[in-house]
């Protein structure tokens, strides 16, 4: 069993189990207090960009000016649509920045057909279409704000990254366990998943200031915060309320308006088992809306999609365990 964390989705097959991620969940109440849990939760984890939201209330405390259009694109993974990546130019424009000034590297687009057309038209890879090229614009934005040098924005040792380290320690009410590189490049800031919840919680739950503002930014942009067919903004548009941020290597968050907050973790890093885990937490919790419009997108997240196909059909589904079921009602 991996790290010791057991068994929180079975992917079946005809009915028959075939396989299987192990993982962990914390859920976390208004006052940051464990609700439920199951697994490891208090191990540190390296939560890839579910960090977005807590950095992005650490530019906004050191100067970043942003709509909550741009703010919410700070906070994303986004595909790379044609929509990302003109605000992402638009919002470097604003500071007489560049897109060459961006330190994440180039890519295409999350999003198939825009990767397809970039592919067609011969654009090819660019560091707008970068998943993380929002929250990198938002990063040297807040540099030349504070007349802190830009080339050297990714450093560990630069003001912005030690300033952004500090808040994710206050929101999290930990000290950061390790400091790592993230896919993009950026500094990432590793604690535990009971930290994590707690500081989606804070954010909702703050009646003003950087955590409010970006609360309301990705709630009122889901669109922005991921894109067509993403978790994150299927999440937000279904549940009026939520705070939702995924990251990868199988991490994932969310927070209900009343400031209840779950953390996840799938051990062998798949993203197919987020989703299932999440939908099933916002059942236990009482938060799936009635309309049938929602149901059927909810549905659709909560069963894997249909990413267990056989012969180009829908062979079996991604089904969360009594035993995960059973922690997450508490």
């Amino acid at each position: 069993m991996p790290d010791g964390d057991p068994i929180l989705v079975e992917v079946v097959r005809s009915g028959f189990v075939e396989s299987a991620h192990h993982g962990a969940v914390v859920v976390v109440g208004s006052e940051g207090e464990v609700r439920s849990a199951i697994g490891d939760v208090e191990r540190p984890r390296f939560p890839r960009s579910a960090n977005k939201p807590m950095q992005a209330a650490g530019m906004l405390a050191e100067g970043l000016a942003a709509d909550e259009g741009d703010l919410s694109l700070t906070c994303a993974s986004h595909n790379g649509e044609q929509g990302h990546i003109e605000r992402v130019l638009a919002l470097l424009a604003s500071a007489g920045l560049h897109e060459r000034d961006l330190r994440c590297p180039a890519d295409y687009p999350l999003h198939e057909p825009s990767k397809f057309e970039a592919i067609r038209e011969g654009i090819g890879r660019s560091r707008a279409a970068m998943n993380c090229s929002g929250k990198h614009a938002g990063m040297l934005l807040t540099c030349v704000e504070r007349g802190w040098p830009t080339e050297s924005y990714l450093e560990r040792e630069h003001p912005l990254q030690q300033a952004l380290a500090s808040r994710v320690a206050e929101l999290t009410g930990e000290p950061v366990a390790a400091t790592g590189v993230d896919g993009c490049g950026a500094p990432l800031f590793g604690f535990s998943l009971i930290g994590l919840a707690r500081a989606f919680s804070a954010l909702v739950t703050a009646r003003e200031g950087e955590r409010r503002r970006v609360a309301d930014a990705m709630r009122a942009h889901p669109w922005l915060v991921a894109g067509t067919g993403r978790i994150d903004t299927l999440l937000m548009t279904s549940v009026p309320g939520l705070l939702s941020k995924e990251g990868a290597e199988g991490v994932a968050a969310f927070a209900l308006p009343d400031g209840t907050a779950l953390a996840c973790k799938v051990g062998d890093g798949a993203g197919r088992a987020k989703g299932p885990v999440l939908v099933a937490a916002l059942a236990a919790l009482g938060a799936l809306p009635g309309n049938p419009a929602a149901a059927s997108v909810l549905t659709g997240v909560g069963r894997g999609a249909g990413l267990v196909l056989g012969g180009g059909r829908e062979a079996g589904e991604l089904r969360v365990t009594e035993a995960c079921r059973a922690a997450l009602t508490g």
